[in-house]
């Protein structure tokens, strides 16, 4: 029987334990999308807060595995960098998701702040905070330029929204994020000579700036419509 290297059960165990961040978060997301867990277990308990703290010992994990392997680096040297880069890169996706939801612009962008488009029928107001416009998002720009309804649903789809309906003056449109599912909203309001795009999260979340983002390809699908000539 082949002798056991001295350490690999120790250095193995240690690379197990610097996943659990990782295995956390997707089962938490797996288990939101499935209805399985409600958003404020899977997301703002186990994800941001279990999972988060959970990674600083992933990562004291994996330097411990990558000490303990040094002897016999050739057989456990493979195992402890992928407990170290598990452990460590954990952490720091962690600091950086929560550096990002921290900067990031208020999560409902509109081009218009004098009168903000509403979302009719299809939500009510709540969620996002005060609207925001160009000065925190640049990108969100109303095209002074009165489109059809048609072109306004083109506009949703190109970033990615479900288009929910269009009609005379407006196109409304939902999108639900990949992980948890979190839903953006937009409207995009037509009016003779002006057309604006307003995008809001459906909950009270921070989302790094994901209206902003949204509301940006909304306006540039928009303006290069209006450039090409649509």
């Amino acid at each position: 029987m082949a002798k056991r290297t001295a350490g690999r059960g120790a250095v193995e165990a240690l690379a197990m334990f610097a996943a659990v961040p990782v295995v956390l978060v997707v089962a938490s997301a797996l288990a939101v999308r499935a209805r399985l867990l409600p958003v404020s277990i899977g997301y703002d308990l186990l994800t941001l807060q279990v999972a988060w703290w959970l990674s600083f010992l992933a990562a004291a994990a994996g330097l411990l595995a990558l000490i303990l392997a040094v002897r016999n680096f050739g057989k456990l040297g493979l195992v402890a960098l992928v407990a170290l880069v598990l452990g460590v890169g954990s952490l720091a996706g962690f600091g950086w998701q929560k550096a990002r939801l921290l900067s990031g612009p208020g999560e409902n962008v509109s081009t218009d702040l004098n009168e903000v488009p509403g979302f009719g029928r299809m939500r009510s107001d709540a969620g996002g905070g005060a609207a925001v416009g160009a000065d925190v998002c640049p990108g969100a720009r109303p095209l002074m330029k009165q489109v059809a309804p048609q072109v306004a649903g083109w506009a949703l789809e190109q970033a990615g929204f479900q288009v929910r309906g269009t009609g005379v003056g407006r196109a409304d449109g939902s999108r639900d994020s990949f992980f948890f599912g979190f839903t953006h909203d937009a409207v995009i309001r037509i009016r003779p000579g002006r057309t604006d795009v307003r995008v809001a999260a459906r909950d009270g979340r921070p989302h790094g700036g994901e209206a902003c983002r949204l509301a940006t390809r909304i306006s540039e699908a928009l303006h290069t419509d209006a450039t090409a000539g649509g």
